[in-house]
């Protein structure tokens, strides 16, 4: 089989006493609208009109819906074929108008959202939040604090309306529309996303937050967002996933876009917590001035596949890119993941740090560019790709290319593979620690660089999704 050949996991079955805890959903007859099943240039334009869209934003979608079309699936990476695109729902408005105030939400929409603890982030740890709910954010709010000071944070929708010259700027700029399938996807039928300006030398200290919660069946998420970090200045940005446990499989593929002006820095974090029916297929990148700084914190934990590689353009001398990613693949999800380092500027440097881990039958994959241009002399990159394997059904594979056009740089790569040893698990269980406790405190050692990347609340969060992981995992 060729190295580069798609392969199935093992299957997994939703009804064989999964206990996902984000696996509810509401009635959705009280939306406001819904497209019908499947997608030809009548939705594209519906979608438009709906928005009240200017001109150009419509002859962009429909120009890439024909790029959809025309663009084959990637015959690299995880099984697609089974994606139903006439099943499919491209546009869900749950209610008509967004809402600042929390009290305001719908009854349906609060309780999913209160469920996952949103009210109480906000209140203590968040600079803003963003809440979309299938196709539309429903929910937003910015502390005076940072509005005052000019920052900028509405949904993507709010932003064409109101910042229509500024987005018309940017939009599809870093990732144009035919980028890849999905990426055309994306752009011809994207709702809801978040808007983001930080004006030049505003640090905002407390992350911005986006919260993405797919609740129909069949439904289509396709969230767009654009951040812009001006000179000097710097922002967190976090978005959660989730999704209810239908039998059917839905689909998420979002477009992120970032532009990290001189001296500037953005770290973009995802804690992707999809339930096991959902393809998750997204493009992120981000275009790095000089002296600027990307940082993408990447946590897949959910999906049946994700593919997923986030990256950046480092464009100005002395720009700067890293990507922390840990992708962990159960019975049924194939996770390729990974990260792009493009290097177009003298002394510019990039690390990719990735995780793996593989249990229950999953399999995970690193897949990763590093491109050194000739004009990116004393320029630096490092790439380590580590594997922990908990069982002998599981795989893990690393599809590493480096191409490397100037001869005065340093490009390094390594790679380990292992599995939990007998001796760990000797050691710690021979001190009263139980074996499922013994193979979680292996595994939240396996990541513990990572996850303290984060800042403590989303930390927490993080070690404990891992714990829910990994229960029963024993055997």
């Amino acid at each position: 089989m060729a190295r580069f050949a798609q392969k199935k996991t093992d299957q997994f079955d939703p009804h064989a006493g999964d206990s996902y805890e984000h696996g509810y959903s509401f009635d959705t007859s009280n939306y406001s609208y819904i497209t019908k099943p499947g997608l030809n240039r009548g939705v594209v334009e519906e979608i438009s009109h709906l928005k009240g869209e200017p001109d150009w934003m419509r002859q962009l979608r429909l120009t890439a819906y024909e790029q959809f079309l025309a663009k084959p699936l990637p015959l690299w990476g995880a099984d697609l074929t089974a994606i139903n695109y006439d099943q499919i729902r491209y546009y869900l408005r749950p209610t008509d108008d967004q809402v600042d105030s929390w009290d305001k939400v719908p009854p349906e929409v609060k309780t999913t959202f209160d469920r996952l603890g949103i009210p109480a982030a906000e209140r203590d740890v968040l600079a803003g939040v963003k809440a979309q709910y299938d196709s539309e954010v429903v929910y937003g709010s910015l502390k005076e604090t940072w509005a005052k000071d000019g920052v900028i944070f509405l949904s993507m929708d709010e932003g064409l309306r109101e910042h229509p010259d500024l987005v018309k700027e940017y939009f599809g700029k870093v990732i144009p529309s035919g980028d890849n399938k999905f990426s055309a996807l994306n752009t011809a039928v994207w709702s809801g996303g978040s808007f983001v300006y930080v004006p030049k030398g505003v640090h905002v200290k407390m992350p911005l937050q986006t919260y993405f919660r797919i609740n129909a069946a069949n439904a289509g998420q396709f969230e767009r967002t654009l951040i812009i970090v001006d000179e000097g200045a710097s922002v967190h940005y976090v978005e959660g996933c989730t999704a209810p446990n239908f039998s059917s499989s839905s689909l998420h593929s979002a477009v992120v876009e970032i532009f990290v002006k001189k001296g500037a820095r953005c770290q973009y974090t995802t804690i992707q917590n999809w339930y096991k029916n959902v393809y998750n297929l997204v493009t992120k990148r981000a275009h790095v001035d000089a002296e600027g700084e990307m940082v993408w914190t990447d946590f897949n934990m959910g999906s049946k596949v994700t593919m997923k590689y986030p990256g950046f353009i480092l464009a100005g001398p002395g720009a700067r890119g890293e990507t922390l990613s840990m992708a962990l693949a159960g019975a049924g999800q194939h996770q390729d993941t990974g990260s792009k380092a493009i290097h177009l500027a003298p002394h510019t440097s990039s690390t990719i740090i990735s995780k793996s881990i593989s249990k229950d039958g999953g399999r995970a994959s690193y897949r990763g560019l590093v491109n050194v241009g000739p004009h990116a002399y004393d320029s630096k990159n490092t790439v380590i790709c580590d594997a922990l394997i908990l069982d002998d059904k599981s795989r893990t594979d690393t599809y590493p290319v480096d191409k490397v056009f100037n001869s005065n740089v340093q490009v390094q790569h390594e790679a380990t593979v292992s599995k939990i040893g007998e001796d760990q698990l000797f050691y710690l269980m021979s001190r009263g620690i139980s074996e499922e406790d013994a193979r979680k405190l292996i595994v939240n050692g396996f990541i513990e660089g990572l996850v303290r990347k984060l800042p403590l609340e989303y930390a927490v969060e993080m070690n404990r999704l891992i714990d829910y992981e990994m229960e029963g995992s024993v055997g």
